[in-house]
């Protein structure tokens, strides 16, 4: 019921987000001159939104790519709603997906794919320069922010998930103290109440044959030679109890083809295949039981639906055991295991000398544990895993401070890497745009733009004086181009051609420092 309710507010937020996305395109492509943008805009919408969650980095593309189109596809202009769209898509992403590596591939290969745009001779390397500001403010900051966002909230999910680890650790080594407390009774019963009760019933033993007694003392003392023998048997059933961890070899509760054909029975997909155990130790075929039982357990508890192979091989040195489940059909169940039943198998393992690994495989989960028939048991861990907890949750912290620094410089450095290329495209626009003044000189009034043109550099000016700017003819298109003057120098000059049905109707040359 909970995970439904989930599900609903999802649904939810990504329509009211959907929606309000909508609104920004409506809002501003409404006044674009272009009539396609509305259209291009909301299916860009539709689409990112609605693989935001599944797909993000498809999502992810498809918001970046809206900056490439609207600026060399419809005006040269990165327009509002894409802004909008590029910062939610991207943060979205950003906490959805595992690696910012994403996010720095469609930068670069979107900014790859604009190069050879801005080189046509109806585009503008202007129109470049504020697709990478756009991609990288945009696009790149908001994805890296996600991306820290997403770790610390994993990081304190861990931290809470650590605290119950440690909790069900206390309440192991609660329960140890109290079995091996219980173990120390026994052992003390063991040794004085036994011995003395067992010196009463020799005692009354030789008592009850002794013939200078009289048939009554013989009577009492046989009583009291049974009573000592019932006495020492509800002592051996107390220390029975109290010393049940304490059997020297646990026998194996049924078989392992009883157990694999009880699971493949509560509908688990089973394939087996399992050596002979005969000549193994009873504590190793206890252990291997102990294994498949625990993974078996494991599969229908969190991979419900998911094939699980069981191989277990057996030599005259050693048994190795391996269980491991596919991926479930319907995805992991929400949650963690408490990890208490691993800890136990450890445990097992470790008193026959071997080893056990338990964690993801092939995308699903394996148990395996190594088995030697003639091994001492394994030294006990002193931390009991917990190092092991501290060096993760290290890595985990360090994971979150270096995701807050990747969103704080990269975004520096791509700003750096969008100044040094825009001042690249600058100087190659400036000097692909430079007019000869002996080709300037050549030009003639009235003369056909057929004969004008092969001496117009490839491109046109951008940078043009702000003041000093001559009449324009009445209906003429004007073009402009360099006039001589170095980058360096601020006061731009510029020719100025003017065309009036495809005629030269004005030429000019002009500059700020005019006076």
């Amino acid at each position: 019921m909970k995970e439904a309710t989930r599900v609903r507010w999802r649904v939810a937020f990504d329509v009211l987000l959907w929606a309000a996305l909508c609104g920004f395109v409506l809002l501003d492509a409404s006044n674009s001159a272009n009539s396609w943008e509305l259209a291009y805009g909301l299916a860009s919408v539709t689409a990112a939104m609605a693989t935001a969650r599944v797909y993000p980095a498809f999502a992810l593309a498809v918001a970046m790519a809206t900056a490439l189109v609207i600026a060399f596809g419809w005006g040269g202009r990165v327009a509002v709603w894409e802004f909008f769209l590029i910062v939610v898509i991207s943060y979205l992403a950003g906490l959805r997906l595992a690696r910012a590596r994403v996010a720095m591939t469609c930068f670069f290969a979107i900014a790859a794919a604009g190069i050879p745009l801005a080189l046509l001779p109806t585009s503008s390397f202007d129109a470049w320069g504020a697709v990478l500001g756009t991609l990288a403010f945009a696009g790149v900051a908001p994805c890296l922010l996600g991306r820290h966002v997403r770790l610390r909230r994993e990081l304190a999910q861990d931290g809470w998930r650590r605290a119950e680890e440690m909790e069900s650790r206390h309440r192991l080594v609660a329960q140890e103290a109290r079995l091996r407390e219980r173990a120390r009774i026994a052992s003390d019963m063991h040794d004085s109440l036994g011995h003395e009760l067992s010196l009463i019933a020799v005692r009354a033993a030789a008592l009850e044959v002794d013939r200078e007694l009289g048939e009554k003392q013989r009577e009492a003392a046989g009583q009291l030679r049974a009573g000592a023998a019932t006495a020492t048997e509800r002592l051996r059933e107390i220390i029975g109890v109290l010393r049940e961890d304490a059997a020297p070899v646990e026998p194996v509760q049924g078989d392992l083809g009883e157990l694999i054909d009880r699971a493949r029975a509560s509908g688990i997909e089973i394939g087996a295949r399992i050596a002979n155990l005969d000549s193994a130790p009873p504590m190793v075929a206890r252990a291997v039981y102990r294994v498949v039982q625990e993974g078996l357990t494991n599969a229908a508890k969190y991979a419900p639906g998911a094939a699980v192979t069981v191989v277990v091989t057996s030599t005259g040195e050693a048994t190795d055991v391996r269980v491991r489940n596919a991926p479930p059909p319907a995805g992991p169940l929400p949650g963690r295991s408490g990890q208490r039943g691993l800890i136990g198998l450890h445990e097992r393992v470790r008193l026959v000398g071997g080893s056990l690994t338990a964690g993801p495989a092939g995308g699903g989960f394996e148990v395996a544990a190594s088995l030697p028939h003639d091994s001492a048991p394994a030294p006990e861990q002193d931390d009991d895993g917990i190092g092991q907890a501290a060096r993760e949750l290290e890595r985990a912290r360090r994971a979150v401070r270096s995701s807050l620094v990747q969103a704080i410089v990269v975004p520096l450095a791509l700003f750096g890497v969008v100044v040094g290329g825009a001042g690249v495209t600058f100087l190659v626009q400036w000097s692909s745009s430079e007019l000869p003044p002996d080709a300037y000189a050549r030009i003639r009034l009235g003369m056909p733009r057929s004969a004008v043109e092969p001496m117009l550099p490839a491109r046109q000016r951008t940078t043009l004086p702000s003041i000093n700017v001559p009449p324009q003819p009445p209906g003429s298109t004007c073009e402009y181009y360099g006039a001589g003057r170095s980058w360096l120098n601020f006061n731009y000059a510029v020719y100025r051609l003017c065309f009036v049905d495809d005629r030269v109707a004005s030429k000019d040359l002009y500059s700020e420092d005019e006076q």
